[in-house]
């Protein structure tokens, strides 16, 4: 939930720890600091609130070659100066920088409270460096190496030591470290987005993994101390792409650059001789996929709700049962993993917790796992028997936009391949990619309406509660749409099938409550104006997402008009024109709207 950054070389550490904080900003934080180990000892700079913060407080005199930083998303404690990190033992010759959650951090606190020692803040962190500063270990990394057996629970650590200058010992467990190569000079960060600026090449670690990381390079072994070897990749993406160019928003900014985005992912995989995708990073062969008799989708949040999304799609397209499920909730209900299932993880960062564990809990069983993932060289990637890279870019912003419209063009994509093995014609097939063909084009038909939304949006920001509703293709849609809204414009947003409103909801509907009501132009397109007609007498505003061709009769209802795909791929337009509703509210009500209130960008923690 939270950003490391760390360096070691030649230069002045302090400014290339700020630096690389202010690139990691977007994941989600609310307290920042940064540690640097000089000729007399480790200093270290620690504030609630933003890097900018942070950085007005560092001395300008503030030397050393080697350091850690860190911007902090509160579990244990508040956001203050003192839970910030990092953490030192009484003595400052110990400093520790981590994600994740110590599960027994409270007993290890008791204890060490017992032994003598004053604790000065709330969090679990803060015992990791005391009980590397206990070890008589002769080394750094056994001495890190026998902390490590007294704490349970996920981490990624980087850790500088008086006696040991020159170094950062680097460990992982469930949250990721990344490992960057300099000439003469080695970085550390929890994101490639703080390693951009300064080098392509990149060592992922994997869970169980340490590394001792100094300006000649580095050495990765495992908690037994049994030697690794790894190599460097490089990574394609620049610092450019974390620039807002221009933009008031990155969120705005990924909003914009989705008819590019969405061209990339399409690139090279649509065939039309056979009506079909090329998705060879499946590693699925006809047979193998001809064996499947059910799709289950793993995701959280907007992922979650896209997935349902997806297995709407692979339904109707490829005609194989599907459904979709909170990750959250899914391995602590000792699920059924089931050999002639597929289980599809889906996460922008690759890094979701929760789907990691899930993904890990599907492999335990036998079960087999593909991912749609953003990030290369993720974690959820890794552990994944093949996937769909979505090629949307980095997003920045919080709330995901690209990715999410990515993914949803993966599942359209993913649901042509099983449907093209199995009962879909080849008309059918050619039918769908020729709409895929039209989707960049249509995104920018929708984005060329921004000014039009804006409107909209500004009357919604002003109601204290909405509801979405949407009926079966339209319902993932209405949940997204309800997601984006409460994320960023901090208003009570709800998503209900349409059918279900008058099985209770309905007692809420009057003229202080609008409706976004999702109406494709479809075969159901009579039932949606049917359910709008009851809550027009109920004195409820309404606006309706829909298509110009869609006959609303006598209903009193704004409209926003996308274009008209074929009707497999709608909900994938429709969604957009819910992004800049949402975007918008969130402008005119004044918020930050790359980093809504306590929320994060990648959800390292479960």
């Amino acid at each position: 939930m939270c950003g490391i950054v760390g360096y070691v070389g030649n230069q002045p550490a302090a400014p290339i720890l700020i630096e690389g904080l202010t690139r990691l900003e977007y994941r989600g934080y609310d307290s920042a600091g940064i540690a640097v180990m000089g000729p007399n000892g480790i200093r270290i700079v620690k504030r609630a609130g933003r890097v900018r913060e942070l950085e007005a407080a560092v001395p300008k005199r503030f030397g050393g070659k080697t350091g850690i930083g860190h911007t902090r998303w509160a579990t244990h404690g508040g956001p203050t100066d003192d839970n910030a990190h990092p953490h030192a033992d009484a003595a400052s010759k110990v400093c520790v920088v981590h994600n994740g959650i110590i599960d027994n951090a409270s007993t290890l606190r008791d204890l060490l409270s017992t032994d003598g020692v004053q604790l000065r803040s709330e969090t679990d962190t803060e015992v990791i460096a005391h009980l590397i500063a206990r070890s008589t270990a002769a080394t750094l990394e056994d001495a890190v190496l026998e902390a490590l057996q007294s704490i349970e629970g996920t981490y990624g650590l980087a850790v500088i030591h008086v006696d040991f200058p020159g170094r950062i010992l680097v460990a992982r467990h469930g949250s990721p470290l990344i490992l960057g190569v300099g000439d003469k000079e080695m970085f550390v960060a929890s994101d490639v987005a703080a390693l951009v600026r300064h080098t392509s090449q990149v060592v992922h670690l994997d869970d169980g993994d340490l590394a001792t990381v100094t300006a000649a390079g580095f050495q990765t072994f495992t908690t037994d101390r049994r030697t690794t070897h790894k190599s460097p990749t490089s990574i394609e993406v620049s610092a450019h792409e974390y620039d807002a160019d221009g933009y008031a928003h990155f969120m705005h900014k990924e909003i914009m650059e989705q008819p590019a985005a969405a061209e990339r992912i399409l690139r090279g995989r649509l065939d039309d001789r056979f009506g079909t995708a090329h998705l060879g990073g499946l590693n699925l062969d006809a047979r193998e996929i001809r064996s499947v008799k059910r799709v289950k989708i793993l995701g959280c949040g907007s992922a979650y709700y896209v997935g349902q999304l997806g297995a709407s799609l692979i339904e109707e397209v490829a005609r194989i049962p599907a459904e979709a499920e909170a990750s959250s909730e899914f391995r602590y209900r000792n699920p059924v993993i089931e050999s002639d299932t597929l289980y599809v993880a889906v996460s922008q960062s690759g890094e979701t917790a929760d789907t990691l564990l899930a993904v890990q809990e599907v492999k335990r069983k036998g079960g087999r796992v593909i991912g749609l993932i953003n990030v290369v060289g993720s974690a959820i990637a890794r552990e994944c028997d093949g996937g769909l890279y979505l090629h949307a870019g980095p997003e920045v912003a919080v709330a995901s936009t690209k990715a999410l419209t990515n993914m949803a063009l993966g599942f359209a994509l993913l649901a042509l391949q099983l449907g093209r093995v199995r009962d879909l014609s080849v008309s059918d097939g050619r039918r769908l990619i020729a709409g895929l063909r039209r989707i960049p084009a249509d995104l920018e038909q929708i984005l060329a309406t921004e000014e039009e939304l804006a409107v909209v949006a500004g009357s919604l920001a002003d109601a204290e509660s909405l509801f979405f509703v949407g009926r079966v293709r339209g319902f993932p849609v209405a949940r997204e749409g309800a997601q984006k809204f409460k994320e960023i414009s901090y208003r009570h947003a709800e998503a209900y099938q349409t059918g279900e409103l008058k099985h209770g909801p309905l007692a809420l509907i009057s003229e202080r409550v609008p409706t976004v009501a999702i109406v494709p132009s479809d075969e159901l397109t009579d039932r949606n104006v049917a359910a709008m007609h009851e809550i027009e007498a109920r004195k409820g505003p309404l606006v309706a997402v829909t298509h110009a061709e869609a006959d609303l009769g006598s209903v009193a209802a704004v409209r926003v008009d996308v274009p008209k795909n074929e009707p497999e791929l709608d909900s994938i337009l429709l969604i957009v024109a819910l992004q800049l509703l949402a975007y918008h509210a969130a402008v005119k009500l004044g918020h930050d709207v790359d980093k809504p209130r306590n929320l994060a960008k990648s959800v390292t923690v479960e």
